[in-house]
């Protein structure tokens, strides 16, 4: 496991690209790329070349945008995941099989989310019959 301090080249780009495009002068960049390119289209006849500038451009940046954008949410979901991990292992009476729900196969998530709903539907039933008896002054 690497240390924030011992980043991959790839792993700080991604993270000063995600934060930078996030930004709203990156947005205004990229409309005043679109304003730009709208404006010229009659400098160049519409051209077959000048669509396809701005095609090959927003291909190119959509493109490289998918897997920075999977490099974040990767990273972000398995912090949070081992975040998560680390409450649950620390309470009493966590139930520590939980901590890798991440890696079960659909099957065993639909029982434990079963599990679950029962146990939710039953608090809801408790809920609703402790709000339904009058109260006693």
């Amino acid at each position: 496991m690497s240390t924030p301090h011992h980043q991959s080249w790839f792993s700080r780009l991604a993270k000063f690209i995600a934060h930078a495009t996030g930004r709203p002068a990156a947005f205004g960049m990229a409309a005043a790329t679109i304003l730009i390119w709208a404006l010229t289209g009659p400098l160049f006849g519409y051209s077959d070349t000048w669509q396809l500038v701005i095609n090959t451009g927003t291909t190119i940046v959509t493109f490289l945008m998918v897997f920075l954008i999977q490099n974040s949410q990767n990273r972000d979901s398995e912090a949070m995941h081992l975040k998560l991990d680390e409450l649950i292992r620390s309470l009493s009476g966590a139930q520590n099989e939980l901590l890798d729900l991440e890696d079960m196969e659909e099957e065993d998530l639909d029982k434990v989310r079963a599990t679950y709903a029962a146990l939710a539907e039953k608090a809801r039933l408790t809920l609703e019959s402790r709000s339904q008896k009058p109260s006693q002054e």
